[in-house]
């Protein structure tokens, strides 16, 4: 079952405004005029910079690296070129409205974390959202009652949520404002965004999604439909990780269903901004819309084309298979993203870590991600998809070489996720309080001050304010002795946690802040 996008009228002709990268082409007008620069930056276009940098660089990134509110690029009289360049990605990705983004994805979580705060505090929040979603909690002090994804026992990896989860968590916080959720997965899984939004609008609330790894689905019908068409409220696109915009760049999306105040997001996403936006990131964007709206159906076709072939040639490797439309039969995957390509290893006897070690040791191949079990390389909208597929084709073929014979023999699996602890005080409180480090053995009972996410699955075991049990103490080290990693903790060896030093007479409700109950995880 593919459930790729219906036909999309708009998308078989070209809206000519799309032709356009208005902001981008005011930067290349005012840089070819060589004006007096007696303004910031410091290197002056290129003539005061380091000689190295302008090797590395080339003197047009110098020349182009303009700062805010100059006349006729991002000042003077409306549209200027930059409030042009916002509308045609509105359009483009169907949005209502659209905002660049130069501090990243991470900027368009926490500010939509702050837009939700104008209405209240309490939010249903898919558990393994992106550490800036729990960052934006703490920035916005909004209470979470958190909403476990499907997780792939076989695989041991995160799936997404399923609507009945995401309603059962909105029934459980009745003054909730907002829920958050994360599609597509890192591994290709695209939640049913269309029910996702039905459970929410049914209580009353908006839907966000964290769509940073599915900016090109408006793109192609060839592929899932978008969070926006499928009537999410606010949506984050990290437009640099497909599409080819520069690093650190992405869209922020409000939706058509009135349901956001468009002036509070506005205010949320300048109040966590740069005061001095870097233009070659914002030009960046210009050009990546244009790229994807003018050029993106036939781009896409040609890229999904080239990775079904790459998967049907690694099937036939000894020991690999792939992540595909199969998944979409499995619980929390509505369909399947091909743009990732996604490597089952477990056939090899060696881990994804171990593999992708391989890769980079042989043939200077780098990966996006490695688990214990699976491998994950992502491909651009406008990549040379032949050449690339063929390249890693080759390298896989090339490490399962190397390995030889697998190792067969049974391993001991890992074990499941214990139930997560109560949470006792909202991460806000918990980020702010005061702390100290103790020994991992010892941290059982104390309320965490810092995220603890054992790989596999990657989803959190310990957030900040939950308190930490002794089942997930002996998970942690059980998953970290047998290869696993951990990610969020300051201290990297963890022989040390933070926790929040409390007092003897304090106490909350802890019921405002439960995780849903009978799921797992719930209390």
């Amino acid at each position: 079952m593919s459930r790729i996008s219906p036909t999309r009228p708009e998308s078989r002709r070209i809206d000519p405004e799309q032709l356009e990268a208005p902001y981008l082409n005011a930067l290349i007008e005012y840089a070819a005029r060589h004006p007096g620069r007696f303004n910031v930056p410091g290197h002056k276009g290129g003539p005061a910079a380091d000689p190295l940098l302008v090797e590395a660089l080339g003197v047009e990134a110098l020349e182009h690296d303009i700062p805010a509110l100059i006349e006729g690029i991002d000042a003077g009289p409306e549209p200027t070129p930059f409030t042009r360049a916002q509308r045609l990605a509105a359009r483009a990705w169907g949005a209502q409205r659209s905002w660049f983004l130069v501090n990243g994805g991470s900027q368009g979580n926490h500010a939509a974390c702050l837009a939700l705060r104008h209405s209240g505090r309490r939010v249903a929040v898919q558990r393994n959202v992106h550490s800036s979603t729990i960052d934006g909690l703490i920035l916005a002090g909004l209470e979470p009652t958190f909403v476990p994804p499907m997780v792939d026992a076989a695989r041991d990896i995160a799936h997404c949520v399923t609507p009945d989860a995401l309603d059962s968590a909105l029934a459980a916080t009745s003054d909730a404002v907002g829920a958050m959720v994360v599609s597509p997965t890192y591994f290709g899984a695209v939640a049913d965004i269309a029910a996702l939004a039905d459970a929410a609008h049914s209580r009353g609330v908006p839907l966000l999604v964290d769509e940073a790894w599915g900016a090109h689905l408006r793109f192609s019908e060839e592929l899932p439909r978008s969070a926006l068409e499928c009537g999410a409220d606010l949506v984050l696109s990290s437009v640099h990780k497909l599409v080819g915009s520069l690093t650190q760049s992405a869209i922020l999306h409000l939706g058509n269903g009135g349901r956001i105040d468009e002036d509070v997001v506005d205010r949320s996403v300048t109040l966590v901004e740069s005061t001095s936006p870097n233009a070659l990131l914002a030009g960046s964007l210009d050009a990546a819309r244009r790229h994807a709206a003018v050029d993106g159906p036939e781009l896409l076709s040609e890229t999904v084309s080239a990775l079904r072939r790459a998967r049907e040639a690694i099937r036939e490797i000894p020991g690999l298979d792939v992540l595909d439309e199969r998944l979409t039969y499995e619980p929390g995957v509505y369909a399947f993203d091909p743009l990732r390509l996604s490597i089952d290893v477990r056939g090899t006897g060696v881990t994804g870590h171990r593999m992708a070690g391989l890769l980079r040791k042989l043939d200077d191949i780098y990966l996006e991600l490695s688990s214990d079990t699976v491998i994950v390389a992502v491909f651009g909208v406008a990549e040379p998809a032949e050449e690339s597929a063929a390249r890693i084709v080759a390298a896989l073929r090339h490490a399962v070489a190397e390995l030889g014979e697998p190792d067969v023999s049974p391993s001991q699996p890992f074990a499941p996720p214990p139930p997560w602890g109560p949470l006792e005080l909202s991460p806000r409180e918990a980020f702010l309080a005061r702390q100290e480090a103790v020994p991992l053995d010892e941290s059982a009972g104390r309320i965490a001050a810092e995220s603890l996410a054992a790989y596999p699955p990657g989803v959190p075991n310990v957030l900040p304010g939950e308190r930490i049990s002794p089942e997930t103490v002996e998970f942690i080290r059980d998953t970290l002795s047998q290869g696993g990693t951990l990610r969020g903790a300051a201290d990297r060896t963890l022989e040390t946690v933070r926790v929040v030093v409390e007092r003897r007479s304090q106490s909350r409700d802890v019921q405002a802040h439960r995780a849903v109950p009978g799921e797992p995880g719930g209390q």
